[in-house]
């Protein structure tokens, strides 16, 4: 349910001081008349907060290492983040947090101050007193792009918070001639997270140094930290659990570091710095990267960094609200992939062992499952100057690992969902061009993650399918195989390798094996070659099922690498389109296991998961573009708001964000590897994006509105262009592509077959 402003006064404060006003009237010129703009202005940090969109609320700069920010006590699922709008309680302000996912991990080195006696374990939802954790209002809370603030209510200590990409800044001013105290608490994580060792040690007065590693969703993460006082730390008592230890230092699976004030300072400020490496790496990204104890300085830094990033994209438009979701769309797709190596650019792989600079910037937090569909392409026309560092990052893991990563997180692999979807990351990188890394350590890695022999692959390699009473989520795990095979394969044929092009294009059409021609779904298989009897597409995911987070319904369109060869199946354009047509309007029981991820639902189209994402624009290939542009206004219509519930599923680290992106854009990568942007139907009355080597490339829709939806026509750099789609080799010369829009389909754009998008290698 989408709630209105009226119910989060708080969020209506922070749009109009983002510029906008609640009644749409806007308060700031439109992009092209300001003289000084600021696109984090325009960020709603609040949107997805609440709902399943488990974004990360707090202080980070783009691609941090460091994402700090506040952690309530977890109650379930809604709580990956650490943090949910519902929340009212605060336990601290751990350096380290997920945005969007579905498993909830890190927040380490939890840090809260507070008043009175000591305390060191966190307190209750109804009695945080009883412990060290606060009340907190929205009304007394600020988040910005690379700043958060709020008011502890219990204690009367304003929190302020700021980063740099492996530092986190905190600012604390307390009540006058109040007994107070900082705690820092190693026990403390988020969801699945729970250490394993902990150790922190006083090295002076204005210096401690420690580590934590725990066991969760990755299973053995390590991250060292050090932490600069501004105030001297005379009084310093270190706990185990809630017992006192001896001395100065301590070691043990809940270690606390407790720093107490008679009388609080009216401010202090402690500086975090986390390393995978080392406490003495730690202390280093402190001071390269803030030296100072400049607060404001490094807020101001912060919120530089994010102007610069949200600025490659700019926009001119009247629409306040779609404004505001976009550039925090922009700002959602840039909290992760994060930054996993130091300052001298060291790092830990994932065989745990430390390295010097390999020569480029080591990520990791790559949710590949859903990045890979649109959240990669982007950032190959928005980041092109990280592409290369993402994929040797990804390289540099298959050589620790023996295969490319799947969820990888912190230095370990998660195996977390289905596929080997690093692969469409690289070859789209290579395919369009990007040569920082080297293709044929490439190529063979994406070989070796291919024809492994867990996971089904063993099945795929002999049988051409996976068979249900073998493998679960065996069509879900196929079907995802065929989209990387494509990949493989169009890499291949550009290297001139001729014979692996022939083995992964057939691999490729493996996704035909699962569909049953008799109701024309995808349908689970048994070792024998039979369909799986009973079956019912509309029956959802659970446990040990055979499609992960789907069903029938959702999992028969994942083809987007040869959607004509779907057309086919289906019987023809005619056919293709009315089944399509009534993906949105079936209903029926998805049965009592249905998952939290089919959410966003238009019948059976479920936008709140990402293998739904390119369905809509799947109409275009049998020649009805002007049905994709329903379609996609509706989903941004309905499933994107400035609401803290304005994400119909969880964000997944940039892929429900991307999406919209690209979309309000006018155009999106059905098949992720294939550099081709399906139209659909542009938002903004301009957009242009910055590229490489000073070029811009400008979308300019023409008589756009609520209700002028389809394209009529279409020119770029000013001669008429038919086809429903763009390749990104034209979008990457820079130019300008204006879309003229009607109120009523325009039902020959893009219908003549040489004017649709294609599959073609």
């Amino acid at each position: 349910m989408q709630l209105g402003l009226k119910h989060y006064p708080v969020l209506a404060a922070s749009l109009l001081w983002a510029g906008m006003q609640v009644n749409g009237q806007d308060k700031k010129p439109t992009f092209a008349a300001a003289k000084d703009f600021k696109p984090s202005e325009y960020v709603n940090p609040y949107i997805g907060s609440g709902g399943h969109g488990h974004v990360f609320l707090g202080a980070s700069v783009p691609f941090g290492a460091v994402q700090v920010g506040p952690t309530n006590i977890v109650k379930g699922w809604d709580w990956c983040s650490g943090y949910h709008y519902s929340d009212s309680v605060v336990i601290g302000f751990p350096q380290t947090h997920l945005s969007g996912t579905g498993i909830g991990d890190l927040g380490d080195v939890l840090i809260m101050p507070y008043t009175g006696k000591i305390r060191t374990n966190r307190g209750t939802q109804e009695n945080p007193t009883s412990g060290y954790g606060s009340r907190y209002t929205h009304a007394h809370e600020t988040a910005k792009p690379g700043y958060y603030a709020v008011k502890l209510e219990d204690y009367n200590i304003n929190v302020e918070l700021t980063a740099s990409e492996r530092v986190g800044f905190h600012k604390y001013t307390f009540p006058q001639g109040e007994e107070g105290h900082i705690i820092i608490d190693l026990k403390e994580g988020i969801g699945w997270d729970a250490p394993v060792e902990t150790f922190i040690q006083k090295k002076d007065d204005y210096t401690l140094v420690g580590y934590r590693f725990s066991k969760g969703w990755a299973e053995d993460q390590r991250l060292w930290f050090a932490i600069k006082s501004s105030v001297p730390m005379k009084d310093f008592q270190v706990f185990d659990g809630d017992n006192k230890l001896t001395g100065i230092e301590g070691k043990g699976k809940t270690i606390k570091g407790v720093i107490s004030f008679e009388k609080a300072p009216a401010q202090a400020m402690l500086k975090v710095g986390i390393s995978p490496v080392s406490s003495e790496n730690a202390l280093g990204n402190i001071n390269k990267e803030i030296p100072s104890w400049d607060f404001a300085g490094t807020v101001k830094t912060a919120t530089d960094k994010w102007n610069k990033e949200l600025s490659k994209i700019q926009l001119q438009t009247k629409d306040t609200a779609n404004r505001s979701i976009f550039y925090t769309a922009m700002y959602h797709t840039m909290i992760g992939p994060a930054l996993f190596n130091d300052h001298d650019r060291s790092y830990r792989g994932t065989d745990k062992k430390a390295y010097p600079n390999p020569g480029f910037d080591n990520y990791t937090v790559f949710s590949l499952w859903d990045i890979y569909r649109s959240c990669a392409p982007l950032y190959t026309l928005t980041q092109p100057e990280r592409v290369s560092s993402f994929v040797n990052s990804m390289l540099t893991i298959h050589k620790q690992q023996g295969k490319l990563p799947i969820w990888p997180l912190v230095g370990s692999e998660t195996n977390c969902m289905v596929g080997y979807h690093a692969v469409p990351i690289i070859a789209d990188a290579y395919l369009k061009g990007f040569k920082g890394f080297d293709i044929n350590e490439a190529f063979e890695a994406m070989k070796a993650s291919a024809t492994r022999d867990d996971l089904g692959m063993k099945d795929i390699k002999a049988k051409g399918y996976i068979p249900a009473d073998k493998e679960y989520e065996s069509v879900s795990k196929a079907m995802e195989y065929a989209i990387d095979d494509w990949c493989i394969a169009a890499v291949a044929k550009k290297l001139g390798k001729t014979e692996d092009f022939a083995y992964f294009s057939k691999r490729a059409g493996y996704y035909k094996n699962y569909f049953d021609s008799t109701i024309k779904f995808v349908r689970p298989r048994m070792d024998d070659g039979s369909f799986k009897t009973p079956y019912d597409p509309f029956h959802s995911i659970h446990e040990k099922g055979d499609f992960t987070e789907g069903n029938g319904w959702q999992y028969t369109w994942l083809v987007p690498q040869d959607v004509e060869g779907l057309i086919s199946l289906m019987g023809g354009d005619d056919a293709f389109t009315k089944k399509l047509d009534s993906l949105f309007v079936a209903s029926g029981d998805m049965g009592a296991e249905a998952s939290n991820d089919i959410s966003g639902l238009i019948g059976m189209y479920a936008h709140g998961n990402e293998p739904s994402h390119h369905v809509t624009y799947m109409y275009a290939y049998a020649g009805n573009q002007w049905k994709t542009a329903e379609k996609v206004r509706q989903v941004m219509k309905d499933f994107y708001t400035t609401t803290p519930e304005g994400l119909a599923g969880n964000e997944d680290v940039g892929a429900m964000s991307s999406w919209y992106i690209f979309s309000s854009l006018g155009f999106y990568p059905v098949n992720p590897a294939k550099g081709m942007y399906v139209f659909g139907s542009p938002l903004f009355e301009k957009a242009t994006m910055k590229l490489q080597g000073g070029k811009t490339f400008t979308v300019e829709s023409i008589n756009n509105s609520p209700e002028n939806i389809y394209i009529q026509q279409v020119t770029l750099n000013g001669k008429p262009y038919n086809n429903s789609y763009i390749r990104h080799a034209d979008i990457v010369k820079g130019g300008t592509l204006k879309i003229t829009m009607g109120n009523k389909p325009a039902y020959d754009f893009g219908k003549a077959p040489a004017n649709r998008p294609d599959s073609k290698y």
